[in-house]
């Protein structure tokens, strides 16, 4: 077997940037010689903006982790898979170029585990405006309402259906009042419709708070007549922000946050003190006995010198998922190969986590909870 030096996220993400500048040279030189002749390319678009970035680095982190791995085990039936990265600004503009790029690539079978959601819904978008044709596989699609077309096949639960399990949990033990806190104005107009209907199905009343750019100033002006329990749209930088202005409060909250948050990250830069923080995520938990997670806490105590963390286990499981979809294809592995593959919509056992799907083209909504305690443990 062959063995990787232990790396740390920075030389990771190095080492994406040079492969995917390397990508057409190695393309070429396989093609020159023949040694690389049947590999096939996956190619995977990253938003690094300043928004998207902790998202990305942790998730491409999963997958750098599961490709290298499928390729030690002798790749696709010995035929090597090219894992390419993209790296985006978030623009449409940058988008729609490395989605071109991509289209471009002869050796592209398939777009597999595109970060973060504003760039995966982007993307989805385009190829829904265009023939079918590439197949783009377990995308970071938290956007439940966006248009999937005849080419996108999301293996993890929205937005809606991590809102919808919080609530409900919620509903559980009693609570009728809950605050919603925006980060921004953009995520207000994205998200409030939905979430709003979410909360009245539940019969639950709800008080939305924007933050606009005073976080900080949010939590410390929410009185006591506020609700106990804030429901929190945003990312780990702004709900840092948020944490530490209610840690200034004496009145007990708890604050419920949705995928895109790390709270290993939250504990780190000082989020949460005195704040229980409760994250959904669509995967199952890190500390989970599912075969495919303990694969995963292998595979990366073994390669990188990062924790296990949620947002590095669904970048594992998109390339998981994306190689048993190659994996199943009897005869060529084409784009049409594949993508009419995906269009079966077989369920498929990763490892212990069925993946199946439903009739909007979803994978079942899989959901499950961790939380931050006021005493620095992430538990879960």
């Amino acid at each position: 077997m062959l063995q990787f030096p232990l790396l740390s996220r920075r030389d990771l993400l190095r080492g994406s940037l040079l492969a995917a500048s390397a990508g057409g040279a190695l393309g070429q030189t396989g093609r020159k010689n023949g040694s690389a002749a049947a590999a096939v390319t996956v190619v995977q678009i990253l938003d690094t903006s300043m928004a998207q970035q902790d998202v990305a680095k942790d998730f491409l982190l999963g997958s750098r982790a599961a490709w290298h791995d499928i390729q030690t085990q002798g790749g696709l039936r010995g035929r090597p898979v090219r894992h390419e990265t993209m790296e985006v600004d978030g623009s449409a503009a940058a988008v729609r170029q490395a989605l071109e790029a991509a289209l471009a690539d002869p050796s592209c079978i398939a777009l597999s585990g595109t970060v973060g959601d504003p760039v995966a819904s982007q993307v989805a978008q385009l190829l829904a405006a265009r023939p079918p044709g590439l197949a783009h596989i377990a995308p970071w699609l938290q956007n439940s309402t966006v248009a999937l077309g005849h080419s996108t096949f999301p293996i993890f639960a929205g937005r809606a259906e991590q809102v919808a399990h919080a609530l409900k949990s919620l509903t559980l033990v009693g609570v009728q009042d809950v605050g919603v806190v925006y980060a921004t104005t953009r995520e207000q107009e994205l998200h409030h419709d939905d979430i709003a209907r979410i909360a009245s199905g539940m019969k639950l009343r709800l008080v939305a708070y924007r933050g606009a750019d005073d976080l900080t100033g949010l939590g410390q002006r929410l009185g006591p007549g506020s609700p106990a329990v804030l429901l929190f749209v945003g990312g780990t930088p702004e709900l840092v922000q948020f944490t530490q202005g209610l840690d200034r409060q004496h009145r007990q909250r708890f604050v419920i946050a949705l995928a895109d948050v790390n709270l290993q990250t939250v504990q780190q830069i000082g989020g949460a003190r005195s704040t229980p923080v409760i994250a959904t995520q669509p995967v199952p938990m890190v500390t989970s006995a599912v075969a495919i997670v303990r694969h995963y806490r292998e595979v990366m105590a073994r390669l990188f010198d990062e924790p296990p963390v949620a947002l590095s286990l669904a970048g594992f499981l998109a390339a998981r998922a994306t190689f048993a979809v190659l994996q199943g294809i009897d005869g060529p592995l084409t784009r049409a190969s594949v993508l009419a593959a995906c269009q079966r919509q077989q369920p498929v056992d990763l490892g212990g986590l069925r993946v199946s799907f439903d009739a909007r083209q979803r994978a079942a909504g899989y959901v499950t909870q961790t939380m931050l305690t006021t005493r620095g443990r992430v538990v879960g």
